[in-house]
């Protein structure tokens, strides 16, 4: 049976609007790109881009030259891979753990957990604890704050609560333990929620700038976030030196040139770049299992 006419106008309505949607969300980063690869003289100029007008290398050349950064983006990798491993894996734990309502001290524990996610004790009162946990000079104090997440162990819990029972009791009466069971039965069935997970922690602790900037105090454990959004600070001291040097005579020409070959502007958009770029890359190996992970996670 054909669809009826209205039926059909209704469908073509809403995809357009899903695609005008998806094209008003993509817009941003591509045009971001664009600037970061088009010259900072054209750039200024504003108007619609796609493609760059004058395409350069310059703004990345910038970005890149000090060797700081490099050091920077390693401590992010290690950081993101490590905390990333370590968080999903205990909350995927205390998840299954949880599944278990004969589980003395279930309810508590639960309460117990939530407490935290509503009430924070204040930038000072962390600082502190930081100090006497002598975090303040290691790496640890961007891994063990963010092994634990509510949301993240609610919604592994959730899926977990879906695997039938007869799986695990039968691995029971085969002789099988508690871990044995979690990790050769509810692991193996639990790729979806893996996958949401992984990319849920990874893209928080990739762009955590907050914890390198308040509470490191090594240069040589920053992130790679932090060190960006303090170039960010030196573009806008650039900037300001550009404005005082514009009635320099003693300046060459060249010097003018690569003045204004880079502006705060267009380094402000290909530190986003940057930054977005890894996040994006690894983005296409999780996303078949993403939206199904969230939704079975999230729904009992």
């Amino acid at each position: 049976m054909g669809k009826k006419l209205s039926d059909k106008i209704t469908e073509a309505v809403i995809l357009t609007f899903l695609i005008l949607f998806a094209l008003s969300t993509l817009y941003p980063f591509v045009y971001f790109l664009a600037c970061s690869l088009n010259e900072a003289s054209d750039t200024i100029r504003g108007g619609f881009m796609i493609f760059p007008r004058k395409f350069t290398l310059e703004n990345y050349k910038v970005a890149f030259q000090n060797k700081e950064i490099l050091q920077a983006f390693k401590i992010s990798v290690l950081i993101t891979v490590l905390g990333t491993a370590c968080s999903v894996m205990l909350s995927a734990m205390a998840a299954y753990a949880l599944t278990f309502r004969d589980l003395p001290g279930r309810g508590f524990v639960m309460l117990f957990l939530f407490i935290p996610t509503v009430f924070g004790g204040g930038v000072v009162p962390t600082f502190i604890l930081y100090r006497r946990l002598h975090l303040l000079t290691n790496i640890l104090v961007y891994i063990l704050p963010g092994l634990y997440g509510f949301f993240n162990l609610v919604v592994m819990r959730t899926f977990f609560e879906g695997i039938p029972k007869g799986l695990s009791e039968a691995a029971y009466i085969d002789g099988s333990s508690e871990m044995g069971i979690f990790f050769k039965i509810i692991i193996p069935l639990s790729g979806p929620i893996f996958a949401t997970m992984i990319l849920f922690s990874a893209v928080g602790m990739w762009n955590d700038w907050y914890t390198g900037a308040f509470f490191v105090s090594r240069q040589n454990l920053k992130p790679a976030a932090t060190f960006l959004q303090q170039l960010l600070n030196e573009a806008d001291m650039m900037e300001s030196i550009k404005n005082l040097n514009e009635q320099n005579i003693y300046l060459t020409e060249m010097e003018q040139e690569r003045q204004n070959a880079v502006t705060p502007e267009s380094l402000r958009m290909t530190f986003v770049m940057i930054i977005t770029l890894p996040i994006v890359c690894v983005y296409p190996f999780l996303q078949k299992h993403f939206v199904k992970g969230v939704m079975i996670g999230s729904i009992k």
